[in-house]
C-alpha cells in the first residue's frame, strides 16, 4: 500500500480518527482496486449546530488518505458500508395519510373559493367499512387522519355554539387544519350531524380499529388560531390565554407572547380581501361584526415573527405558544417550575390518548423545546406505552437528540432522503446522495426515520411541479420503502396519480392538493366510485399504478429482510468502472438480509435509459450474509418481474434494468 498523507491538525474528536492517525488504514476485504480511491474521514463535534441559518455541522477534523490522483464524485466509507446495529423497535409501519375533508367528497363542482355547500366536503361517515377494508387489503397498518381537531374556518357554525372566525385571519374558505381553534373538539365540517360531531369521530375510531388499522392524528403544539377559544373543554380546564398577564411581553406562566401597546394588523392582500364573504355567509351585518377580530395587545405570530403586522406570506392566522422560552431575551429558558403551557399540552395529549388514538404526528416539533418533549412523551407513555410519536422536523442536527433524548419514535426524513430522491426523480440528482444521507445523517438510527414521497405539504409526484409522471415514483418509492427498517408513508391519491392541477382558491396552482379550500379531487372519484371504494371508475393506467403500490406494501409486509434486516450499500463495489455500464449517478444497489432471507435490490432512476450491467457483491458482503461467494445462487425478482438469474455469487448478477424500474431479488 502507498504511504498515507494526513492533512490537518492532530486534534481528533473521535476514537476512529485517532486510530486512523496512528496506523495505516486497510479496509476489510478490499482488493487492490481500492487503492485508486481517496478516503476522507470527517469528525464532528458532539454539540451540533441548532441555528438553521448556520452550517449543519462544524467541521472539526479532516484526514485525506491519498492513494492516487483519482478522486470519485463521492468518497465512500468502505468499512462503514453496512449497518449491523439497526434493529427495529416496532413493526415496520405502512402509514396512509387521509386528508379527511377531501377523502370522501364526491362533489366536483370545484368553484374556486367555493363554499362548503357549493363544493362539498368529506365526512367522518364517508370513511366507511368498505373504504377501510380496502385500505387493509392495500397493505396499510396505520391511518393518519389529517384535519380532525377543530380549526378556524370561514363557515359559520355559531348556531351550534361555536364562535365564528374573522375571515381576515382564516386561510381559505375551509381554513387551515393547522390553525387550531379548540384542542378538545373536532372539525364540524366533518360531521354529518354537527351536534354529534365528537360521537361521529369516536365511531370512526372504533370502525378503523375494527379493521385492524391503527389511528394517528395531528398534534399541533407550536401555534393556535388567532381566535382560539375552547367551547368543548372538560370541566376544570383552564383555556389557553385565560389567565395570561397581557401587560408583559413574556412570563413563564403565560400561554402566549405579547406586544404590549400594539394592535394586531392583518396582512393586506387583494386575493384575500376580495374573498371575504362575511355578509354572504352570515346573512346579517350584525353577525359579520361579531366575527371581527380586535387583538390588543397583539400576539407574536405562530412562525415566531415579533411584529403586530405579519406578512401575507407568514403564518399570520396563528399565534405562537409559550413553552417557557423568553424570545425577547435571547431564548433564555424558564423551565422550573414547569411552565403552564407544558401541563396544558400534556392534558390535551392525554385527552386524545384516552379516546383511543394510537399515535400523534407532531407538527413542527423542532420549534418546541426538546425538554418539553422529553417530559411529556415519557409521561404519556407511562399510561400508554404503545402509543407512538412522529415528529415533523427539518433540522438534521437535531435528529439524534429528538430520538434519544426527546423520546420520539419516528422523524420525518424530509431533509435528507426525500430531497435526494426527489432530485433523482426530477432528473438532476445523483445516487451518491443516497449513500451520503444514510452514512452521514441517519445510518445508525434509520429505523426511526419515516420515509415518504408525498404528503399534504409536498407537491404531487404527477404534477408538473414535481416529476410530471406518476411512474417516476417506481424506483424512488421502492427505495424509500426498502432501504431500512423504518416506516413508510403514502398520501391518499398518490397511488392513482392525483396531479393537483389548477388553483382551488387560497391554495394556488402549486401542485399540492389544497388544505385550505373546499374541493373534490377529480382523479380520486374513480376510486371512490360513488362511495363504493372499489376503483370502478379508474383508468387502466391508474389500476396498474395502484397495483404497483399495493405490491410494494405487500412486499414490505411480507419480507423478513425488509422488516428486520441489516443493510449493505453496494455502490462502492460497482462504481468507477468496476461493473461495466454501471452508472452510479442513476443506479443504486444494496442488500437487505437476515438469517432467514437475503435480498438484492436494484433501482434505476433514469427516465429513458435501459442499463445492461452486472451487479457485483463483494466478499465482505457475502461474509456478512453468511454465504459463500463461490457457490451458485438463484436470484429471483419477487417484486414486479419474476425474473430468475442463476449465477456464481463472486461473478456478479448480470441483468437488464428498464427506465424508472426496480428489482428485488431473493437470493437462494
Amino acid at each position: 500500500m502507498p504511504t498515507h498523507q494526513f492533512v490537518g491538525s492532530t486534534r481528533f474528536t473521535c476514537a476512529f480518527c485517532a486510530m486512523a492517525a496512528g496506523r495505516v488504514i486497510s479496509p476489510r476485504n478490499t482488493s487492490s482496486k481500492w487503492r485508486f480511491f481517496m478516503w476522507r474521514f470527517v469528525c464532528f463535534p458532539t454539540d451540533r449546530q441548532k441555528d438553521k441559518n448556520r452550517a449543519r455541522f462544524s467541521l472539526k477534523k479532516t484526514i485525506i488518505l491519498s492513494f492516487s490522483e483519482y478522486s470519485p464524485p463521492y468518497t465512500y466509507r468502505v468499512n462503514e458500508m453496512n449497518t449491523t446495529a439497526a434493529v427495529p423497535v416496532m413493526d415496520k409501519l405502512v402509514i396512509y395519510q387521509i386528508f379527511t375533508r377531501l377523502f370522501g367528497n364526491q362533489n366536483t363542482t370545484n368553484r374556486p373559493w367555493g363554499s362548503r355547500d357549493e363544493n362539498g366536503v368529506g365526512k367522518f361517515d364517508d370513511i366507511s367499512d368498505a373504504a377501510l377494508r380496502e385500505l387493509r387489503l392495500f397493505g396499510v397498518s396505520h391511518v393518519w387522519y389529517t384535519g380532525v381537531i377543530e380549526h378556524a374556518t370561514q363557515t359559520d357554525y355559531s348556531a351550534y355554539g361555536i364562535q365564528p372566525d374573522d375571515p381576515a385571519v382564516v386561510k381559505g374558505r375551509a381554513g387551515s387544519p393547522y390553525a387550531i381553534k379548540d384542542y378538545y373538539d373536532v372539525n364540524p365540517d366533518l360531521a354529518t350531524n354537527v351536534e354529534h360531531r365528537m360521537a361521529e369521530f369516536d365511531t370512526l375510531l372504533q370502525r378503523t380499529h375494527a379493521h385492524s388499522l391503527k389511528v394517528l392524528i395531528d398534534f399541533i403544539p407550536n401555534h393556535v388560531a388567532r381566535q382560539y377559544k375552547s367551547d368543548a373543554k372538560p370541566a376544570g380546564v383552564v383555556d389557553l390565554g385565560e389567565q395570561d398577564d397581557t401587560s408583559v411581553a413574556f412570563a413563564p406562566t403565560n400561554n402566549f407572547y405579547y406586544l404590549p401597546g400594539k394592535t394586531f394588523i392583518s396582512p393586506e392582500s387583494q386575493s384575500v380581501q376580495a374573498r371575504l364573504p362575511l355578509d354572504q355567509e352570515t346573512k346579517s351585518e350584525g353577525a359579520s361584526r361579531s366575527r371581527a377580530l380586535t387583538e390588543y395587545p397583539a400576539k407574536v405570530t405562530g412562525s415566531g415573527s415579533i411584529t403586530e403586522a405579519p406578512s401575507i406570506n407568514d403564518w399570520y392566522e396563528t399565534i405562537k405558544l409559550n413553552y417557557g422560552i423568553d424570545i425577547f431575551d435571547g431564548g433564555r429558558a424558564h423551565f422550573n417550575p414547569i411552565p403552564a403551557t407544558w401541563q396544558q399540552m400534556l392534558d390535551i395529549l392525554l385527552f386524545w390518548a384516552d379516546k383511543g388514538v394510537d399515535g400523534f404526528r407532531c407538527d413542527m416539533a423542532h420549534l418546541i423545546p426538546i425538554e418539553f418533549w422529553q417530559w411529556a412523551i415519557s409521561l404519556v407513555k407511562k399510561q400508554y406505552p404503545q402509543l407512538i410519536f412522529i415528529a415533523e422536523i427539518y433540522e438534521p442536527g437535531l435528529y439524534r437528540s429528538f430520538i434519544f433524548k426527546g423520546g420520539f419514535d419516528y422523524l420525518y426524513d424530509k431533509v435528507g432522503l426525500y430531497d435526494a430522491v426527489r432530485r433523482l426523480m426530477e432528473g438532476h440528482g445523483t445516487c451518491y446522495d443516497i449513500t451520503r444521507v444514510w452514512q452521514q445523517e441517519s445510518g445508525d438510527y434509520a429505523d426511526h426515520m419515516l420515509r415518504f414521497l408525498e404528503n399534504h405539504d409536498e407537491q404531487r409526484i404527477a404534477s408538473r411541479f414535481f416529476a410530471g409522471n406518476p411512474w417516476a415514483a417506481v424506483p424512488g418509492m421502492t427505495l424509500s420503502a426498502t432501504l431500512h427498517t423504518g416506516p413508510l408513508m403514502l398520501y391518499f391519491g398518490q397511488e392513482i396519480g392525483v396531479r393537483a392541477e389548477g388553483s382551488e382558491g387560497f391554495s394556488g396552482d402549486d401542485g399540492r392538493s389544497t388544505i385550505f379550500d373546499y374541493w373534490g379531487l377529480p382523479e380520486w372519484q374513480g376510486w371512490l366510485n360513488n362511495g363504493r371504494f372499489d376503483g370502478g371508475g379508474l383508468t387502466d393506467e391508474q389500476r396498474r399504478l395502484r397495483s404497483f403500490y399495493q405490491r410494494l406494501n405487500h412486499l414490505v409486509n411480507g419480507s423478513d429482510a425488509i422488516q428486520n434486516g441489516y443493510f449493505y450499500d453496494l455502490q462502492y463495489a460497482n462504481d468507477n468502472g468496476q461493473s461495466p455500464n454501471y452508472d452510479a449517478h442513476r443506479l443504486y444497489s444494496y442488500l437487505r438480509y437476515t438469517n432467514r432471507q437475503k435480498l438484492l435490490i436494484v433501482c434505476n432512476f433514469a427516465q429513458d435509459i435501459t442499463y445492461e450491467t452486472t451487479i457485483r457483491i463483494p466478499k465482505h458482503a457475502f461474509s456478512m450474509m453468511n454465504l459463500a461467494p463461490g457457490h451458485t445462487y438463484q436470484f429471483t425478482d419477487i417484486f414486479l418481474t419474476g425474473t430468475q438469474i442463476e449465477t456464481v455469487g463472486s461473478t456478479g448478477v448480470s441483468l437488464t434494468l428498464a427506465p424508472w424500474s426496480a428489482m428485488v431479488f431473493e437470493i437462494k
